[in-house]
């Protein structure tokens, strides 16, 4: 992302992964340097280039300087980054428990100031977090009918979609406690066209929630190689680990949860067509179908998604700002998508997110377009739509649903 230091003008580069903590600015000048490193070009490619750049023969401590830092970053696909990204994926496979990941920085990591803040969160009107850009879906809801089958909250951070995620959350009563949680959660870092499936338990600053082996272990063995178990993207991901604390600040961590990252359906975004048509996806949404059909009731879906992601943070050349200008388009768009949705029509839904290659860069279409196929009869409503400034140049939307039998 463009660097937001504004002494120190470039690029930043990070690892999502977190195999390295690191993080570099880029200096303009060096920019075009990084396209010499994408395996095809050579070390004497990139010493003729800064030389034509700077005009000087003496560019090697120059290049050495540049290759050295991004190799001990770790960002370079080299021996150093093997050895990085083979000891964090040994690592998660070999710890016990899924620790929490954004406790700190998303929510609080002490139970005692959790407890408060999501007390917070789920009071109406009670709240100096909400982001002010709240728009609403329809007119006034119609009496809530049938049983809760699934919601659909957001995975932006909690402090920013606080009304989104109230409305979903306050969709469930007491007695589904006793239900298991099958989190939909969108993979952004995982394979796609896969699930990423994990058998470790999550904790929190609340306590730790098992996770159902029972289900897992069948899922992995049905969706064969469309599935990727004890998946380390599991343990950066935030998608599923900000609902565990939603659904342990409801019902207590003595829950059961399956933990099931979806990869994006890229295949049918960028070749439009539907995502079944692609073998691993067809064979993934197989497996959760036909878990759902054997559960039943016995399960909640719970989706961890978001909407939109517009402006200069996701590359479009605007300044987004919620609710306004370009916002007002994106919005009737969404609520589009969202009407196809609380219909149930899987496919009218895909049409609309293939649309010019998703410009509008839902990221949780995936799990979404899976809750459709594998709950065909379940119609839905939309609670809440929010619109949020994750920095003032861009903007995400999300949506708190709730599912209900027909």
């Amino acid at each position: 992302m463009p660097s937001p230091i504004e002494d120190r003008p470039g690029l930043v580069l990070r690892d999502p992964f977190q195999f390295s903590k690191r993080t570099l600015i880029i200096p303009p000048q060096l920019l075009p340097c990084l396209e010499f490193f994408d395996g095809t070009h050579t070390p004497l490619d990139l010493r003729e280039f800064l030389v034509r750049m700077t005009g000087d023969l003496q560019v090697g401590p120059m290049q050495d300087h540049l290759t050295g830092a991004l190799s001990e970053a770790g960002f370079l696909e080299d021996d150093n980054f093997a050895r990085r990204k083979e000891e964090a994926e040994r690592a998660f496979a070999e710890a016990p428990q899924r620790e929490p990941a954004h406790a700190g920085s998303g929510y609080p990591d002490q139970a005692a100031d959790l407890t408060e803040v999501m007390r917070e969160y789920m009071t109406p009107n009670g709240d100096e977090h909400s982001s002010g850009n709240e728009l609403s879906p329809g007119n006034e809801l119609p009496p809530r009918t049938g049983r809760t089958l699934a919601i659909a909250a957001p995975h932006v951070s909690p402090f920013g979609g606080v009304e989104a995620y109230r409305a979903a959350y306050a969709a469930l009563d007491p007695s589904d406690a006793e239900r298991t949680f099958v989190v939909l959660g969108t993979s952004h870092y995982g394979q796609p066209e896969r699930l990423g499936l994990t058998r470790k338990s999550f904790v929190t600053p609340f306590g730790e929630t098992s996770t159902d082996l029972g289900i897992v272990e069948r899922l992995a063995r049905e969706a064969g190689p469309a599935a990727v178990m004890e998946d380390y993207c599991h343990a950066v991901e935030h998608s599923i680990e900000f609902q565990v604390v939603y659904l342990q600040h409801l019902f207590g961590p003595r829950i059961k949860v399956v933990p099931v990252l979806c990869g994006a359906f890229a295949h049918g975004i960028y070749e439009g067509h539907f995502p079944e048509q692609n073998e691993e996806a067809q064979r993934a949404l197989g497996a959760l179908s036909d878990l759902a059909a054997r559960e039943g009731d016995c399960l909640l879906w719970v989706l961890g998604v978001d909407m939109a992601h517009m402006g200069r943070r996701y590359g479009d050349p605007f300044d987004a700002e919620a609710g306004r200008g370009e916002m007002e388009r994106v919005t009737e768009r969404d609520l589009a998508r969202i009407a196809r949705i609380e219909a149930g029509d899987a496919a009218g839904f895909w049409e609309l997110v293939k649309e010019n290659q998703d410009d509008l860069k839902w990221c949780g279409s995936a799990p979404i377009y899976t809750l459709l196929k594998i709950l065909p009869a379940a119609r839905a409503r939309a609670l809440r739509y929010q619109q949020w400034n994750i920095d003032e140049a861009s903007v995400v939307s999300f949506a708190g649903m709730r599912f209900h039998s027909s």
